[in-house]
């Protein structure tokens, strides 16, 4: 195959772009790749393969059944209330429960019933719930009605998905009290967003703070902290491991994790199971974080974004062992195939250190506070973190109409219900095969290895170039690749000669010459394909090589 028609400059000036952005570029080269040439009007065109994003291409029918069916039933109690032409009533509570046990009973092939209904029987069995409160709660959110109320989530919809986070995030072993409180946000993308800024806000954290990110990471997390609002001194906690010559662990080193010992660090941001990588963290390096906080760095804040979990079995989120400490963030996008949907929490316990911290303030940055959050309550200081988070996410002034919408938090409640049940159960498993599938016939193509890993969600994988090329020529094919090329040319390469698109582990902080493949967005067989591509690439790069040591 060619090189690249691009010069190394020009592939130097788009590398500065952001991994996401510069997927864009391979995109365009993708898609012209697939145009007719001139002189080839009418020749097979190759299909585009894009492995650059994370949108996985299944969804979960079940639960968006029991949704749709739900809202059957919500419309029928609105009329029931007032009829007119495209005109109801807001849906009564009193007796609800037992006209939904019959309604159900009427409609007997109505899809998603059955589902709809195990989820309402399920939920009542485990959490007790008065029954018309809890399905005039389904009834009323599913319509989108009312205000969210609660404004930082429904009742009943925060209970449930506790549950979940429990049963999935936490192994089914939370923290002993389990006094999760949870706010439901738009996605993980704007509980990262509320995070940060809450935390700036209320002067948790400074402009110019010292924070951690233990990388690879996904990239807003590398590129949050340089806006000029945050401006922090990053540290990277590197997974610099290997498993044997060439072919990476990903693991984190005990002298990287022992980093954040440093007082100075206020922060650590952790995706888990990570992206790109795909593993999920390890109970050594949890054991010794929870060592550094007991010690050294008590009050060391940590955000974990554990939207992979349910990837991986009996995941158990950092936020377990280190409650009060950590901010947990949760995303069904993946899972679920629902990223369309945007639905995602923040959790944070009753018992945490940040509210600890805002109660030692000095009384001038107290009576700040007391300022800012006092159109709220007659008492500002006794607003917990969590709370602050919703009032800041509407800038204080417009907290009455803050929340997720009810609609979405119906969705999010049936997903977290569905998951409780057999069903669930196996769909889990179902989703669980098919990325271990697909990664097998990825590395089937590219003849590379990665070392085993009972924590690998494998929903990416990054791949080390540089290190593939020691393991299979050498150091001297190695130098040669660093000296004579830059870390993203094979990307370039890919797309302009095979329309595949991929992603520069760079971009995530991880090593230059590494590339992300996403295992959720094609199919099965696109992963071969992938995989021949890349290893044909690779094969180029050695051919140019072994020319290069016969012209010295």
């Amino acid at each position: 195959m060619p090189e690249t028609s691009f010069s190394r400059a020009e592939i130097q000036s788009f590398a500065q772009l952001s991994p996401f952005e510069l997927k864009d570029k391979f995109i365009q080269l993708a898609t012209a790749a697939q145009e007719d040439k001139p002189g080839q009007k009418g020749t097979t065109t190759r299909a585009m393969l894009n492995a650059g994003r994370g949108n996985p291409n299944w969804i979960a029918t079940g639960p968006r059944e029991a949704f749709y069916a739900l809202g059957y039933f919500a419309l029928d109690e609105s009329r029931r209330v007032w009829t007119a032409d495209n005109l109801g009533g807001m849906p009564e509570k009193h007796g609800i429960g037992d006209r939904f046990d019959s309604w159900v009973r009427r409609h007997p092939d109505l899809p998603g019933i059955e589902l709809l209904s195990a989820c309402v029987t399920y939920a009542l069995s485990r959490w007790a719930f008065d029954k018309d409160a809890f399905v005039h709660e389904l009834t009323d959110a599913i319509t989108g009605d009312n205000y969210p109320v609660p404004d930082r989530m429904l009742t009943h919809a925060e209970h449930i998905v506790r549950g979940y986070v429990g049963d999935e995030m936490f192994d089914k072993r939370p923290p002993q009290d389990n006094n999760l409180s949870l706010f439901a946000t738009e996605g993980g993308t704007a509980a990262m967003c509320y995070i940060f800024d809450s935390l700036m806000k209320n002067g948790v954290l400074h402009k110019g703070d010292k924070i951690a990110l233990m990388t690879p990471v996904f990239t807003p997390y590398i590129e949050i902290p340089e806006l000029d609002t945050f401006e922090f001194e990053v540290v990277n906690v590197a997974a610099s491991l290997f498993a044997e010559t060439g072919v990476r662990q990903w693991r984190y080193p005990e002298e990287e994790v022992a980093k954040l010992a440093d007082p100075a660090v206020k922060l650590v941001c952790l995706v888990n199971p990570s992206n790109p990588p795909s593993l999920a963290l390890s109970q050594r390096v949890t054991d010794q974080i929870r060592d550094i906080v007991a010690s050294s760095n008590p009050n060391l804040l940590i955000v974990t974004d554990d939207v992979y979990g349910t990837f991986v079995p009996g995941f158990r989120s950092i936020a377990a062992d280190l409650p009060r400490n950590t901010l947990l963030v949760y995303s069904y996008s993946k899972h679920y195939g629902c990223t369309g949907w945007r639905l995602g929490v923040i959790g944070l316990h009753d018992d945490n250190v940040i509210d600890e911290m805002i109660a030692r303030f000095p009384q001038e940055q107290k009576d700040r506070l007391a300022k800012r959050y006092g159109t709220l309550t007659l008492e500002p200081e006794k607003i917990r973190f969590i709370d602050r988070l919703v009032a800041d996410s509407r800038s204080v002034a417009l907290n009455h109409t803050a929340g997720l919408s009810l609609p979405q938090q119906t969705m999010m409640a049936l997903f977290s219900l569905f998951d409780m049940l057999d069903e669930g159960q196996a769909y889990k498993e179902r989703i669980r095969e098919i990325v271990h599938r697909r990664l097998d016939l990825l590395l089937e193509g590219a003849q590379m290895k990665v070392s085993e890993d009972d924590k690998r969600a494998g929903y990416y994988i990054e791949l080390d170039l540089l290190a593939e090329a020691e393991r299979v020529h050498g150091k001297d094919f190695a130098d040669f690749l660093e000296k004579n090329y830059e870390p993203v040319d094979p990307l370039f390469r890919l797309a302009e000669q095979t329309s595949v698109v991929l992603l520069n582990g760079g971009g995530f902080d991880g090593p230059q010459w590494s590339v992300r493949v996403s295992l959720a967005n094609l199919d099965d067989l696109d992963y071969l394909k992938i995989g021949h591509h890349l290893r044909a690439i690779f094969n180029d790069y050695a051919t140019e090589w072994e020319r290069s040591k016969a012209s010295d």
